[in-house]
């Protein structure tokens, strides 16, 4: 019997790695619970890492291998926990260099700076933040460190700047204290030791054209990417994830475009035996390349499109590299051509009257098979106080659904949305999610499905 510890185990997430193969013969071991990692007010690093690895080094059997497949604090830290039990990974400093933001920019313009925007460190504490920034308007400004675009602002100008500057003075400390407490235990260069995680980096704008995310992994130094996927955005700033669809429709050359800037940039840091993820965009006007960012994990958020169109969760990648082998994901052998997350979204501030019950989602999911619904909110949420949403939007739902044409999967998707209520309410004052200039809107699944989503009051 192997041991495998999970850092952040879910029941979820335990159920798709149940379906692996071999994995009868391997016992999953929770290290700490999602809700014990990702749903408190301040991220347990400290108790994390030393609990953590107290808790591998008494284990009693041996230890196998230490994973997880959650953003900050979990990949951050793995390192550091297979560390105290002697198991291969990457290094600390080739995982910040995915994760510092500032960092990592500076990393990616070493070998492929044609593909890398201009951008500067800000802080946003600073008399004047911008002091020593060559951008002009617009560009984006964001934390160093943070996860799904929280506190991620569009800034068109100085009154865009001074909204974006206060909102993220105040709350910049969620990440910034327990992600400097990670960088005290990393080799950092001078340049990057300026930078802690209350900085921001500022970045020119790159958000015109296709933008996919590659699914990768690099073994024994050599670079593979198994999957693209195509990431389609929505919202008055187009800064909110609306759909993630595998296979990318994206032309093959391009793709192949990609992955050399991947293989490059990956070889560069000098990540290894483990997985990752890299989002690039592609103009089809000027067919220009732009690499926006690298997470040191695997998306469980692709996890389930790899099982509708190649049969099997793509946490086989992750699950290989943790026991030292090489990966073999199978691909192309799932129920149906393509597949989408849909993520159902809001632009104003309101309150949650009610969602679909468990037998309007179960009903939903067996008259059309290879679909999945998960309700993000509950009766009683305003929709401002939820946790880590992104700067313009909040999140209601998340649908998976497999099809066989782009035409099936949208006709499914709104099959769906009608039969699955969920009625918000207005508050008396609209609280716009990073609020800046920009005017809140309604969501297009309000004005095209009313008996999806209904606006009492």
């Amino acid at each position: 019997m192997r041991h495998i510890f999970v850092v952040g185990l879910d029941d979820v997430h335990l159920r798709q790695l149940r379906t692996l193969p071999g994995t009868d013969e391997i016992c999953f071991h929770p290290l700490f619970t999602h809700a014990e990692l990702k749903q408190q007010d301040v991220f347990p690093v400290a108790r994390l890492l030393r609990e953590g690895r107290r808790r591998l080094q008494a284990f009693p059997d041996r230890v196998d291998a230490v994973i997880g497949y959650w953003d900050f604090p979990v990949s951050t830290v793995l390192p550091m926990l297979r560390a105290a039990v002697g198991l291969p990974g990457p290094s600390l400093e080739s995982v910040l260099q995915c994760e510092h933001k500032y960092w990592s920019r500076l990393k990616q313009a070493e070998v492929v700076p044609a593909q890398v925007p201009a951008f500067c460190a800000v802080d946003p504490f600073a008399d004047d933040p911008l002091a020593n920034c060559p951008l002009d308007f617009p560009f984006w400004l964001k934390p160093v460190k943070s996860v799904l675009s929280h506190l991620g602002f569009r800034i068109a100008c100085d009154a865009d700047l001074r909204e974006a500057l206060s909102i993220i003075r105040a709350r910049i400390g969620r990440y910034a204290e327990p992600f400097n407490l990670i960088l005290d235990y990393a080799d950092l260069p001078p340049e990057v030791a300026a930078v802690d995680g209350w900085h921001c980096i500022a970045e020119a704008i790159i958000s015109r054209g296709h933008q996919v995310t590659q699914e990768g992994y690099v073994y024994g130094g050599e670079v593979h990417v198994y999957g693209t996927v195509d990431s389609r955005r929505s919202g008055p700033a187009g800064s909110s994830f609306d759909r993630y669809q595998y296979p990318s429709q994206l032309p093959a050359s391009v793709q192949a475009r990609m992955t050399a800037v991947t293989r490059r940039v990956m070889r560069h840091i000098g990540y290894d035996m483990a997985p990752f993820n890299i989002e690039h965009f592609w103009d089809p006007e000027t067919d220009r390349l732009a690499l926006l960012e690298i997470n040191s994990r695997l998306s469980k958020s692709h996890a389930p499109l790899f099982r509708l169109v190649d049969g099997q969760y793509h946490h086989q990648v992750m699950l290989d590299l943790g026991l030292a082998r090489e990966p073999r994901l199978r691909q192309g052998r799932g129920a149906y051509k393509l597949a989408a997350k849909f993520m159902l979204r809001h632009f104003e501030d309101a309150r949650v009257l009610r969602v679909p019950t468990a037998a309007e989602i179960a009903a939903v999911e067996q008259a059309m098979p290879g679909t999945r619904v998960q309700i993000e909110v509950a009766a009683g949420d305003r929709l401002s106080s939820l946790r880590d949403q992104d700067s313009y939007s909040y999140q209601l739902a998340t649908l998976y659904i497999g099809a066989d044409s782009e035409a099936e999967l949208e006709t499914r998707y709104r099959r769906c949305l009608a039969r699955l209520p969920l009625t918000l309410a207005p508050v008396a004052e609209q609280t716009a999610p990073g609020s800046c200039v920009t005017p809140a809107v309604s969501s297009v699944e309000v004005d095209d499905n009313p008996r999806a989503i209904s606006i009492t009051g």
